[in-house]
């Protein structure tokens, strides 16, 4: 099940995962980099063609990748290319959607950006203009653009010069000279670049691998194609091919702990329980030591749970889903496997509370009912069973239930072990590339504005310091009263405390502040959980009015539709 809260926990996790290793991964030397020249966030966006040849289309999205990468080893915190794919994904929209500017900073609001960073390029013979934009989001300003023209073959050295102006124009006092920044650039082969963005585009598994293979060829040292050729085979579950892949990205790459994790995945795919348990501790404890202390994320939790269980190490395994269960509360695999495991114990009775909280966290599941109503009759409660069946072929059709058997050992419940293999979407391929995490952190908390709060209050709220966050999140109002990210943190964290009442006055105040689909499906999901199915029905509709595409918003209208027309009784009234 996808998060509710895509924006609300973006800026946060795993960029600092740079500074630990496993066994299983190499290490290299990150390169020297400036300190950032201001205190802001940038999100870059692909470059137009503004009527170049459609075989130059790839430069749209190449642009794009080499201004954050020049962003990022300059110092400066930047998105990536896979956190604004993941915002795109949100609203529905296509990867290639040609995007308003009023579109581009609704994306940079959601994601608390204070610059968006877009332009066109066009193309004459040999030569190649390229055109860069700023547009700094509160207070809402366009800065004028700026030009550099060049070959297409010194599309390296043109956007070398194009990112510094960009960096010099919002701030007079930049540090580097052009040459001192061009230092702190990894040289990067034309063809190797182009290879690699053309893998990032195809849209078939035998093109990407045969792309982005040559761009490994021709940069060896380059560990861009490594991760994306690893995640193809990853994507594949084959975890032999993918394994040697991600051992080539170093520690210092922003997606390290991607890596490390999917590592671990591939581990529990191969049947080596004792090798995923020790690269998933190794993943915990490093978020725990440098990002925030106490930290957790229940993929880590719900995999590590499973290799420690695969080992006969059941009461440390329920603690980790328990504690997974307890940081992601509309997640339903967290409480699926915990009833797994209790079948394994033969404690039928335990299993029907985790199945039954599985099935109202995810109402829409069969399998989660099919083992609820298992259970049931595991446990002696018929008339119970009955009665689930009853609703759940009202819900899903005569035939929509999984058929579950339950032998007397219990194995078949281990094949249906839920093994994340994705580590938060939102907070990864969403996440911020910082270059140095426990810089900025510092630089956070000798800050006081509202943003620097809101930022560090998100980072709390993952970890599950909700006290913490709360503390954050109020400072944070004090100083801006209207924050729409304020309200909607606030908003969550008395939803996660139970308190519904208080968590709709905060969501209303934020869309008071500022109108955002994601807000209202959240408020729609809310009003669920009090029974308040009309109001629901109004919030996710005016939810796809503002973003038509939004996947979570259209689930959740149609899990309305279907409780509707299943409440409805045979003869009744129409």
């Amino acid at each position: 099940m996808e998060r509710l809260f895509c924006s609300a926990r973006c800026l946060i996790l795993l960029s600092g995962l740079v500074v630990f290793g496993t066994a299983s991964l190499t290490a290299q030397q990150p390169a020297p980099r400036a300190p950032s020249s201001q205190q802001g966030i940038y999100l870059v966006f692909p470059f137009e063609n503004a009527g170049s040849s459609p075989r130059l289309d790839w430069l749209g999205e190449g642009l794009e990748e080499l201004t954050i990468q020049r962003l990022s080893a300059a110092g400066e915190q930047v998105y990536s290319h896979a956190g604004r794919l993941a915002e795109l994904e949100r609203y529905g929209l296509p990867h290639n959607s040609k995007l308003s500017r009023a579109t581009m900073l609704h994306a940079a609001e959601d994601l608390d950006a204070d610059f968006v960073v877009f332009g066109k390029f066009t193309a004459s013979g040999t030569s190649l203009t390229v055109e860069c934009r700023i547009l700094k989001v509160n207070p809402t300003r366009l800065l004028p653009p700026f030009r550099e023209t060049g070959t297409l073959n010194a599309l390296m050295d043109l956007n070398m010069r194009l990112v510094w102006r960009l960096l010099t124009a919002g701030d007079p006092h930049y540090p580097l000279s052009l040459a001192e920044f061009t230092k702190r650039q990894r040289p990067l082969r034309l063809d190797a670049f182009e290879h690699y963005v053309r893998g990032l585009l195809a849209t078939e598994d035998d093109t990407r691998l045969r792309e982005l293979r040559e761009a490994a060829r021709l940069e060896p040292e380059w560990p861009e194609p490594d991760f994306e050729l690893a995640q193809v085979y990853f994507s594949r579950r084959d975890c032999n091919s993918a394994l040697p892949w991600y051992a080539r990205v170093p520690k210092s790459h922003d997606r390290y702990g991607e890596a490390v994790f999917a590592t671990g995945v591939c581990q529990l795919l191969l049947g080596r329980p004792d090798r995923a348990e020790e690269v998933f501790t190794s993943l915990q404890e490093a978020l725990r030591t440098n990002i925030v202390s106490g930290a957790d994320l229940p993929e880590i939790l719900n995999n590590l749970a499973i290799a420690r269980a695969r080992q006969g190490k059941v009461p440390a395994a329920q603690a980790d889903l328990r504690r997974a269960a307890e940081l992601d509360p509309d997640e339903d695999d967290y409480e699926f496997n915990l009833g797994l495991f209790a079948l394994q114990a033969n404690d039928a009775a335990a299993a029907v509370g985790y199945f039954r909280e599985a099935a109202e966290r995810e109402p829409d599941n069969p399998e989660d009912r099919a083992m609820l109503i298992s259970s049931l009759e595991k446990a002696g409660k018929k008339s119970e069973a009955d009665q689930e069946r009853e609703t759940a072929t009202e819900t899903f059709g005569p035939n929509g239930l999984p058929v579950i058997r339950l032998d007397a050992k219990n194995e078949f419940v281990t094949k249906l072990n839920r093994i994340k293999t994705e580590l938060d979407v939102t907070a990864l391929r969403a996440g911020l590339e910082s270059p140095n995490p426990a810089a900025s952190a510092a630089t956070d908390e000798s800050s006081d504005t509202p943003a620097s709060h809101i930022r560090r209050a998100r980072q709390e709220l993952s970890a599950g310091q909700v006290d913490a966050a709360e503390k954050d999140f109020h400072a944070a109002l004090a100083g801006d009263p209207r924050s729409a990210a304020a309200h909607l943190g606030m908003g969550e964290i008395d939803r996660r405390r139970g308190k519904l009442e208080d968590a709709v006055k905060e969501l209303q105040a934020s869309l008071e502040a500022r109108d955002s689909a994601v807000v209202r499906t959240m408020l729609a999901k809310i009003y669920l959980e009090q029974k308040k199915p009309d109001l629901a029905r109004t919030e996710v509709e005016r939810a796809l009015k503002l973003a038509p595409n939004y996947a979570e918003a259209k689930q959740l209208l149609e899990h309305l539709q279907n409780s509707k027309s299943s409440n409805k009784k045979p003869g009744a009234a129409q």
